[in-house]
């Protein structure tokens, strides 16, 4: 039995993604038959894609085909990740149609006019895996595929990097500052991770590039569970010796400047970072209450955000092949 999953969250629009309650990346869950929640992943590698033949203004079907063969490569090029696609030719057929194919490009929607690109996932509801993906990119708005980014255009590859994070499962990161907009929406001050939902400005192309949160997260999905040069913090947040649901966690790198987030996803206020290099580590919490909490929840979550930011008092070691072992991070309420 399949099913037809919502579209992803894009990186304009903020759209709602469903996360599996075991994992501290909000990974993008669905619930199976069995009643129960589980992230949805491709279990059948290479991973197939057609590109829709239609060129729009400053980018030609191979031009996008280019693009998202370089987005492909960026996370099949993290280590110890068992990720594979291949293109399999230009199509007249269109994304988010129900075809039994993963299809990816240009598509007019005026209506959706904060709205750069989405995913769609066709899953088995038995096992949660997916298969068929499609992505679409909004032609409303003017794209490029310049290799130093063109004014007043969006950067092809850079959403599509974001995009296929969706396709391979993993939901949103909230490494990253905004400030909204007089004329509704916000404007990126700056982020840390290719998965944040908001879109940097035309022109810009720095979102080419992974950052140490987007591997972490992939490494979750698709790592390969034999290697041994990673390691874990897990945890709990409690407010007053109960678990809070929602919370962001970060964990920064004091020796390579990595910083890598996760959430606290069960009402016991438990969370795991994994994917981390050895070493020790600043971690923080806070509440998601500068942002849209719909860009990582579904809209009837219970997330608390009734909280000040705290600190782990002590730094926290993380070996390789291992686990920091359970730390507890109390908040205090606001």
């Amino acid at each position: 039995m399949t099913a037809r999953g919502p579209l992803s969250a894009a990186l304009v629009c903020l759209a709602i993604v469903a996360s599996p309650p075991a994992s501290g990346y909000l990974k993008v869950g669905s619930e199976v038959e069995s009643g129960s929640i589980v992230g949805i992943r491709w279990e059948q590698m290479p991973i197939r894609y057609h590109i829709t033949n239609r060129d729009v203004s400053g980018v030609s079907a191979p031009e996008l085909q280019t693009a998202v063969g370089r987005a492909f490569a960026s996370w099949m090029d993290v280590p110890a990740v068992d990720i594979s696609a291949a293109f399999d030719g230009f199509t007249s057929a269109e994304p988010f149609a129900e075809d039994g194919v993963s299809v990816i490009g240009f598509r007019a929607r005026p209506d959706m006019d904060r709205t750069l690109g989405a995913a769609t996932w066709a899953i088995d509801m038995v096992t949660g895996e997916i298969l068929e993906s499609d992505i679409f990119l909004n032609s409303t708005f003017e794209w490029s595929v310049a290799a130093g980014g063109e004014a007043n255009r969006f950067d092809v590859e850079s959403i599509a990097l974001h995009e296929i994070g969706h396709l391979l499962g993993l939901g949103h990161s909230a490494l990253g500052e905004t400030e909204e907009r007089s004329g509704g929406g916000r404007t990126v001050l700056g982020k840390r991770a290719v998965m944040f939902p908001i879109a940097f400005p035309r022109g810009n192309t720095e979102d080419r590039s992974l950052e140490s949160d987007d591997r972490a997260g992939i490494s979750d999905i698709y790592g390969d569970r034999d290697q041994r040069t990673l390691g874990a913090i897990s945890g709990r947040v409690t407010l007053n010796g109960r678990g809070l649901f929602g919370a962001h966690v970060t964990a920064f790198n004091q020796h390579t400047g990595d910083l890598v987030g996760g959430f606290t996803l069960n009402s016991q206020g438990g969370f795991v970072i994994a994917g981390l290099a050895p070493g020790l580590y600043i971690v923080r919490v806070e509440p998601l209450d500068d942002t849209d909490l719909d860009s990582f929840f579904d809209e009837d979550a219970d997330v608390n955000i009734d909280f000040r930011p705290a600190y782990y008092t002590k730094l926290v070691a993380v070996p390789a092949g291992g686990s920091s072992g359970s730390i507890e991070i109390r908040v205090q309420p606001k």
